[in-house]
């Protein structure tokens, strides 16, 4: 536990400092963190991180971050949309490989390429905007909020379970505890140092509080399909990237989708 307080302290003020740098930083930042996630994705699905199909993965999803990014302007021209010809590839190279690389490894390299692409993808569009220091501050603060609510009041009340075939530890209580703590957190730094109107801030918090905790669902049920306990190594006590990001990456699409921010 000291460990994880210890690492979460550092890891998060270096990366609350990239938000607000923003720019070029955050976008390398963000650059960084997809091609690890997908790659720590790649492993626990079986599949060679660094083989053709991965690096198909890594270019489509490429294609899905690059518009975001704040160094996109260097390059002028219409990004192409290639899910079509990298899926073509795939299915050429099942073939080849006479379906030793089968549907199945088509499916969750598209998959892994989408879900990480576009989790990023908004996070970074979000700090584009002109108010989106704010927007992501208020978002990332509120789905830390949600994770540290949903523990510790879990730990002290919570009795019934939530959904214990792909989460055992989760409870009901905790959940509710951790949306009431993302609601008071976000609106009270709204009030503190944003300027988003009321139903806005409201919303905002609501989303980061139940799609936060969706999306740790969602990352529970794969790595319980996958039979591992995290996604990878890389930060002491937390695990991986997916590990950590996987309410931003639900958090944030969401948030964009409802036109919150």
């Amino acid at each position: 536990m000291k460990q994880r307080i210890v690492t979460g302290l550092i890891g998060g003020a270096g990366f609350l400092l990239l938000i607000w740098l923003g720019g070029i930083w955050y976008s390398l930042l963000i650059v960084l963190l997809a091609v690890i996630g997908l790659y720590e994705f790649m492993r626990m699905a079986g599949l060679p991180g660094f083989g053709l199909p991965g690096v198909l993965g890594y270019v489509l999803m490429g294609s899905i971050l690059w518009p975001s990014l704040a160094f996109s302007s260097l390059w002028r021209g219409e990004v192409p949309d290639l899910l079509l010809p990298v899926f073509l590839l795939l299915l050429s190279y099942s073939v080849w490989r006479k379906n030793q690389f089968h549907v199945e490894h088509i499916a969750l390299t598209i998959v892994g390429a989408l879900y990480i692409g576009y989790g990023f993808t908004y996070m970074a569009a979000t700090r584009g905007q002109p108010d989106g220091l704010v927007l992501t501050l208020l978002t990332i603060l509120g789905i830390w909020a949600t994770d540290s609510g949903a523990y510790f009041i879990g730990k002290a009340w919570g009795r019934k379970k939530l959904l214990p075939a792909i989460s055992p530890n989760k409870t009901v209580e905790g959940s509710v505890g951790g949306l009431a703590l993302a609601i008071v957190v976000v609106l009270g730094l709204n009030a503190w140092f944003g300027n988003l109107p009321l139903p806005q801030a409201l919303a905002l918090a609501l989303v980061t509080g139940i799609a936060g905790q969706l999306g740790d669902l969602i990352e529970s049920a794969l790595k319980r399909h996958f039979g591992i306990k995290d996604s990878g190594r890389l930060i002491p006590g937390h695990g991986g990237v997916l590990d950590r990001f996987d309410s931003v990456m639900l958090v944030f699409p969401v948030l964009h989708l409802l036109g919150i921010v």
